[in-house]
């Protein structure tokens, strides 16, 4: 199989699968050429990448993480913004990062939230939590000459 190693500082490097099995949760891929530890940390922290011609197909109701970039996500009716990137390893599901106007929303893509996905359609629904979107607005100017006192807890009034 081929997939692609994506490194931090955005260079790409083609790699082919050798073998994989699973360990301790996780899915362990030894790629061809790559026969050392020391050979295999120069891809640690690098973002795996699958041609999307190349994809295998998901079961109903899953959706790859790609192609959640782009869609408009809807509380309800009422439109957050267009989804920019998505981050792993905050929690157990990933943030939807996003903007609208000066504002930044980091929501959780969680399945107790969803009401409806439809990609092709660019569009994701979701019934947030109250409060959600508060959590992350920006710090008040009170808020941050709290923080820079060292005082680090954000209160809200």
């Amino acid at each position: 199989m081929r997939i692609f190693a994506l490194a931090e500082d955005n260079s790409r490097r083609e790699l082919e699968i050798e073998e994989l099995w699973p360990h301790k949760g996780w899915l362990i891929l030894k790629f061809r050429g790559v026969d050392s530890i020391s050979d295999a940390e120069a891809f640690v922290r690098s973002e795996v990448q699958v041609p999307r011609s190349e994809r295998a197909p998901l079961e109903r109701g899953l959706t790859y993480v790609s192609d959640l970039i782009g869609c408009v996500l809807f509380d309800g009716e009422r439109e957050i913004g267009r989804i920019e990137d998505v981050r792993s390893g905050a929690g157990e599901a990933p943030l939807l990062i996003m903007r609208k106007g000066k504002e930044e929303y980091e929501i959780p893509y969680a399945e107790a939230y969803l009401t409806g996905v439809e990609v092709g359609r660019k569009v994701i629904r979701m019934a947030l939590p109250e409060g959600m979107l508060e959590v992350n607005a920006p710090l008040t100017p009170e808020e941050k000459r709290h923080q820079a006192g060292g005082e680090g807890k954000r209160r809200r009034k």
